[in-house]
């Protein structure tokens, strides 16, 4: 019984969460309660609670994680400077005359305000409240609209720069020299959040050209589902060179910005967080071209990065302490050996964490499983042999994928918060579908081809 405590002390987790406790909460208080009762008993150390002050100290003083209240206060900022409203205007008019357009202008967008801010709930309830009344006023099918939204706005995932690849790459950093030390190798090699920044960009793109694909086949095959808005209607009397000009103006902000970040990074000019640093400078300076940064702005901006700053380190919090527990328990020895046992091998325990992940995002965060599942199963994996930058990559896309899965995605639940009344909840869920297979094809192809996500890296920084 005693071998199975780190399984119920998991589920324990899984029950306080259930109850609506705060994850922080219940993932600190869960672990100290069992660690209470196994040092009552006899079966936990307590001498594992003593490295709890030094994690903590590693926590605050780690250079990558500053990385994240950068980046969401540029994702706040852009989002204050109306950037996104701008673009989809500028785009529409672009390729809203043909079928379908309207539909490639949001997956457009969505991708390039998924590169600016990497946040994507800011992204789904931005370009639902901007772009679906528009969609559905010109007669494209509400699940269409929804889906495409939806998915759209979850590229925030694995799009660089992303906050969720920021926090991947730190807890796969730390993994990655734990499985090498534990292999004997002393002068273990790193992975950086550099690196899965640069792996997660082919992946990123073959989603979005596979998204515009099924939307300009469901506009060739169902043109009532994706119509093409007349001309002079969507142009309202704009030439063309006015049209040009509208356009230069909507897509050279984000791109600099874009180009800032990301090229400061490839290049080898930055770090990511300077390069956040860069991001958040740049969009600010967006926002007070546009007119849009009063010291109201400003401050509004800078509570909700406080805000969202303090859940993210107070569940890495919970979370470390959560693993020092589960560690006392044996729970690592635990899963090494069922791992070892498996009658697949390397590619079993793959699918079976990639299962695992995929489940528990329909109760979870992406947050919550980055901190508490990856540094558990991470370590073994990379001890089997594989590649972190994959691994990382793949755990993106399967998270991204859990965002979009019905009934508990939070992308779901971000639209429906802001959709019109007449769109039903069951247009979102049957509209999410394709998109949630198309995800899965891209793992599919990751899994097969593994140089989708580690050829450039390699040429980049090899």
């Amino acid at each position: 019984m005693a071998e199975f405590l780190p399984l119920w002390l998991f589920a324990g987790v899984c029950v306080f969460l259930l109850f609506g406790y705060p994850v922080a909460f219940s993932l600190g208080g869960t672990a100290l309660l069992f660690a209470a009762g196994g040092a009552m008993f006899g079966t936990f150390d307590a001498v594992f609670l003593e490295a709890l002050p030094n994690r903590l100290f590693g926590i605050v003083r780690n250079e990558t994680l500053i990385a994240v209240p950068l980046f969401v206060l540029m994702g706040v900022l852009l989002e204050k400077s109306k950037l996104a409203e701008r673009l989809l205007d500028s785009m529409a008019m672009l390729f809203g005359t043909m079928r379908g357009g309207l539909g490639i202008s949001v997956i457009l967008v969505g991708m390039l305000m998924a590169a600016s801010t990497g946040i994507v709930g800011a992204t789904v309830v931005t370009m639902g409240m901007i772009s679906l009344p528009t969609m559905l006023r010109r007669g494209y099918d509400p699940a269409l609209a929804t889906g495409t939204i939806c998915a759209t706005g979850t590229l925030g995932q694995i799009i660089p720069p992303s906050i969720a690849l920021v926090l991947l790459g730190d807890v796969m950093s730390n993994a990655f020299q734990k499985a090498q030390l534990d292999m004997g190798v002393f002068s273990p090699k790193t992975v950086s959040v550099g690196d899965l920044f640069v792996g997660a960009l082919i992946p990123g793109l073959i989603l979005v050209s596979l998204y515009i694909l099924y939307v300009a086949m469901v506009a060739w095959l169902q043109p009532e589902k994706a119509p093409a808005v007349p001309k002079e209607e969507l142009r309202r009397g704009v030439d063309d060179s006015s049209l040009f000009v509208d356009v230069v103006k909507g897509l050279v902000p984000p791109l600099l910005l874009i180009l800032a970040v990301l090229g400061s990074i490839l290049g080898g000019l930055a770090t990511p967080t300077e390069a956040a640093g860069v991001g958040a400078f740049g969009a600010a300076v967006l926002a007070w071209l546009s007119g849009k940064l009063s010291l109201q702005t400003l401050k509004a901006c800078v509570l909700t990065t406080t805000k969202v700053t303090g859940m993210v380190f107070m569940i890495l919090i919970g979370a470390s302490l959560f693993s020092l527990v589960f560690r006392g328990f044996g729970g690592e020895e635990l899963i090494h050996e069922f791992f070892n046992q498996l009658p697949g091998g390397v590619i079993s325990a793959v699918l079976i964490v990639m299962l695992v992940m995929f489940f528990l995002g329909f109760i979870l965060d992406f947050i919550e499983i980055t901190f508490v599942v990856v540094p558990i199963v991470a370590p073994v994996l990379l001890a089997m042999g594989l590649d972190p930058v994959w691994l990382g990559i793949m755990m993106a896309i399967n998270l991204q994928t859990s965002f979009l899965t019905p009934p508990f995605g939070f992308a779901l639940f971000y639209l429906r918060g802001v959709a019109p009344p007449e769109v039903k909840t069951q247009s979102i869920y049957k509209g999410v579908i394709p998109f949630i297979l198309i995800q899965l094809f891209v793992l599919l192809l990751l899994a097969v081809w593994p140089d989708l996500a580690t050829w450039l890296p390699e040429k980049v920084y090899g």
